[in-house]
């Protein structure tokens, strides 16, 4: 066969399997959402988190070693962890869990690939430092990184970068500021999504792509997140960053 021509059916047979692979998690993160593990207050906010596309997003595989930064009460968790570990994937916490977690999220079935690191650190407690594991596939951080001054997320962002393997992604979802808009009181849990980009490509990251997933005209960007009526339901950015 001309060398040409073996290039391509090697090609096609690489996207052949890549849309299996893709296809066989979509599968597993499908089931995950049906899973008895998740409380109905969990199942509510699918609708408007949208997990499936949103992991799809960011390229979640079954067989991932993926860190998860700060995972509040396991929303996100109880879906990665089915998919994780029903395969030959891992998935490990850092920063900011709480013994509740620990004990009562952890512990539940469908969750026994994961294991936690750099546990002495929370969003308010961010030095200079590095991740006591690396090589990761993937790291994902969903509305954290606006509980950081530009200090800190330059310290997180920074281990990030140095924990992921060339190629890896980190994913981040938060609560969008207008761009350049000046502090106060009713803004502060937002963050400039510009700034993220800024910060993160100034560290060495590629900024590969972004979602309107999350996008919420509605929101006016001015209202305190959890003002009654904007409570989830501000608008979010969702971007896609690569480490070369």
């Amino acid at each position: 066969m001309p060398q040409a021509l073996l290039s391509l059916a090697l090609l096609f047979v690489s996207v052949q399997l890549f849309a299996a692979e893709a296809a066989g998690t979509r599968s597993l993160i499908e089931s995950a959402l049906q899973g008895s593990i998740r409380e109905p207050s969990e199942i509510t906010r699918d609708s408007n988190r949208k997990p499936a596309q949103a992991l799809s997003f960011f390229g979640l595989d079954s067989g991932m070693k993926v860190l998860e930064l700060s995972p509040a009460s396991g929303y996100w968790s109880k879906i990665l962890g089915p998919v994780l570990c029903s395969e030959d994937g891992q998935l490990v916490f850092a920063v900011g869990l709480s013994e509740t977690f620990k004990i009562e999220v952890m512990a539940l079935p469908g969750l026994e690939c994961t294991s936690t690191i750099n546990e002495e650190l929370t969003l308010l407690n961010v030095p200079e430092f590095s991740f006591a594991e690396a090589d990761f596939d993937l790291i994902l951080t969903f509305w954290n990184l606006h509980n950081l001054n530009e200090e800190r997320r330059n310290h997180l962002n920074r281990a990030v970068f140095e924990a992921l393997k060339s190629g890896g992604v980190y994913g981040i979802v938060d609560h969008t500021r207008r761009h350049m808009q000046p502090d106060n009181r009713a803004i502060g849990r937002r963050l400039d999504p510009v700034l993220v980009i800024k910060e993160l490509t100034e560290l060495g990251f590629k900024f590969e792509d972004y979602s309107q997933l999350h996008y919420h005209p509605e929101d006016d960007l001015a209202q305190e997140v959890g003002t009654p009526g904007i409570r989830g339901n501000t608008d979010r950015f969702t971007l896609k960053f690569r480490k070369p």
